[in-house]
């Protein structure tokens, strides 16, 4: 598959957001603010692009069935694809947490704006969802399985960055009182849904 047609298409056609519904919670809660949003999306890019290629390893030599076979030919009927959800969320995990303690140490007021939902990109299911699509899909190289995470990640960030921008510029529109706050956020995602759909037709 040509590395630059798969990372389109993971930014656009098969965006985490428009496409799947995926990290919602924090796409809803934090895109308030160009600023917050886009720091996020960038901690959400790095996360994705670090843990894919790493559970990519993780699923290719360790957990599919007959992975162990390097370590020889008693090995080769070992299947451990049962632990792939737990050792998925575990390196996650720990690099949300390298990533939390990177920003608070070098940004402390991005941290602070991003609060809470830092450290709960260890559970944005967007993340955790990159990694189950690559296995579900069988990426053949670490190269494509890389650039599907970048592409991914780099698709939500889009996402909540362009949602952000709107939300500001509605501060300043005269929003019905009924609809104001999530009322007409809901009602901009689901129009900005129907805009990536037009991307669903180009054939890459």
């Amino acid at each position: 598959m040509d590395l630059i047609s798969l990372f389109v298409k993971s930014v656009f056609v098969d965006n985490m957001v428009f496409s799947f519904f995926l990290g919602m919670c924090s796409f809803l809660a934090v895109s308030k603010n160009v600023k917050t949003a886009t720091g996020l999306g960038i901690a959400v890019v790095f996360v994705i692009g670090i843990t894919l290629p790493i559970n990519y390893l993780l699923n290719t030599y360790i957990l599919s069935p007959g992975a162990l076979s390097w370590l020889g030919e008693e090995y080769a009927q070992i299947d451990l694809s049962f632990l792939s959800l737990i050792v998925f969320i575990a390196v996650v995990a720990a690099i949300v947490q390298i990533v939390e303690m990177a920003v608070e140490k070098f940004s402390p007021s991005l941290y602070a704006s991003l609060g809470i939902f830092l450290p709960l990109i260890a559970v944005n299911c967007a993340v955790l969802g990159a990694s189950l699509f690559m296995q579900e899909r069988g990426y053949s190289s670490l190269g494509e399985a890389t650039v599907f995470g970048l592409g991914s990640g780099f698709g939500w960030m889009l996402a909540i960055v362009t949602l952000a921008a709107i939300r500001e510029k509605m501060a300043y529109s005269n929003v019905p009182a009924p609809l104001k706050g999530l009322g007409i956020t809901f009602i901009v995602v689901g129009l900005m849904g129907i805009a990536f759909m037009s991307f669903m037709g180009i054939k890459l």
